[in-house]
């Protein structure tokens, strides 16, 4: 009998002392100062600064409950590798800025940077009389947007697509690291970076011919966090949503609170927190969601996932008698040219609409399916995750 229960408590402190280690790991990205930067040598000429510019294109940088059982978690991810140059897409890439008028009696407040992808390809004829949709792209933390953009590869298949893609960018003076503040309280309320975020929006589809009933938000991790965020406090402006290992909504409202959120979700707060949207907001229309989770994520684990699919079946109001609809897609040789994970996909179906696509993605850890691997947060493991919301945000036009 001592045997078996000294094995058990060995197991037991290891278990413990992993949790304290993926803790510690984000405990650093939310809490810990990012490290000094050398001393810029002084320039001989000042540079005139601009509002908005076209710069260089992406180039090469270093960085409900019905669902099935939760697959072990794999090992790390390995290193990125060298990366391969490869010709970016040969549409514009635009960099400007959303700045709000200051309120009477206030100085100017916070701008929000952003990127704009507009294809090279001349719209279809459909295009140029509403015109082209928009898809916006929120980056995780420590990500800035062109390496969003460059990870997930998604302005070359908005380049196929006639999508134009707009990427705002988290400022270094908001979050050191980046990231978008998605556990505070006045954020999930539609304050502080949602604002920033719906005026980029805004400046963008009045510039440009966008299509007002095909704009759709996506994002990754503390990105998808806040496009779940800005979707529920604008729901009319958007056609659909998009979260890829993001973390359940309207729990955390501190920095230690989204550590427990990250590891454990939010069981007590899922179902109220979406009761409260819906109470402000009566009139709530319905929209259509894809989530995509990794099964090994240790950093945003996949119980965020199942709890997200019980906030957008509560939001959209599926009834008891929804049809869901599973599969599971097989996965390839991991050492193959085309490596593939095995992932389910499980859709609730309303008429001819799937309103909710979930998908679970075997042995993915926190990382953007089929990705440019020579980047963080990126796994060249199919499924492609930016071709899945692309098929799914399609099928979805704002009524």
């Amino acid at each position: 009998m001592v045997k078996p229960a000294t094995k058990w408590l060995r197991g037991l402190l290891r278990a413990g002392k992993a949790q304290q280690r993926t803790a510690t790991k984000l405990a650093k990205v939310l809490f810990g100062p990012v490290p000094a930067k050398p001393t810029a040598k002084p320039r001989s000429k000042p540079v005139a600064k601009t509002k908005a510019k076209t710069i260089a294109k992406p180039r090469a940088r270093p960085a409900s409950d019905a669902l099935p059982s939760l697959a072990p978690f794999a090992t790390p991810l390995s290193p990125p590798r060298v990366r391969k140059r490869t010709a970016p897409p040969p549409g514009k890439w635009l960099a400007a800025h959303y700045a709000p008028l200051p309120e009477l009696g206030q100085l100017s407040g916070r701008r929000l940077p952003y990127f704009l992808y507009l294809p090279e390809k001349a719209p279809s004829a459909a295009m140029r009389s509403r015109g082209r949709p928009l898809l916006v792209m929120l980056h995780g933390c420590e990500q800035s947007a062109t390496q969003f953009a460059d990870g997930t590869r998604m302005n070359r298949l908005a380049e196929r697509k006639g999508y134009a893609v707009l990427y705002p960018q988290q400022s270094l003076r908001s979050h050191a690291r980046r990231c978008w503040k998605w556990y505070d309280k006045l954020t999930q309320e539609g304050g502080g970076d949602v604002r920033l975020i719906v005026g980029a929006i805004e400046q963008v589809a009045a510039r440009y011919a966008i299509d007002r009933a095909r704009i759709y938000i996506c994002g990754i991790s503390a990105g998808a966090g806040m496009a779940h965020i800005v979707a529920l406090n604008h729901p009319h402006l958007f056609a659909a949503l998009g979260l890829h290992s993001g973390p359940v909504f309207g729990a955390g409202h501190n920095l230690i609170g989204a550590l427990g959120v990250m590891q454990h979700g939010a069981a007590a707060r899922a179902d109220a927190a979406i009761d409260e949207v819906l109470a402000r907001q009566p009139a709530f229309p319905r929209l259509p969601t894809i989530l995509l989770q990794g099964l090994a994520d240790k950093v945003v684990r996949p119980i965020n996932q199942t709890q997200l699919v019980r906030q957008s079946v509560r939001v959209n109001r599926l009834p008891f008698d929804t049809v869901v609809t599973a599969q599971r897609l097989p996965g390839g040789a991991a050492g193959g040219r085309n490596p593939a994970h095995a992932y389910a996909l499980h859709d609730y179906q309303v008429g001819k609409d799937v309103l909710l696509r979930v998908a679970q993605v075997e042995h993915l850890e926190h990382a953007w399916s089929g990705g440019d691997a020579s980047l963080p947060f990126n796994d060249k493991a199919k499924p492609d995750a930016s071709k899945m919301l692309l098929d799914f945000f399609a099928s979805h036009r704002r009524r």
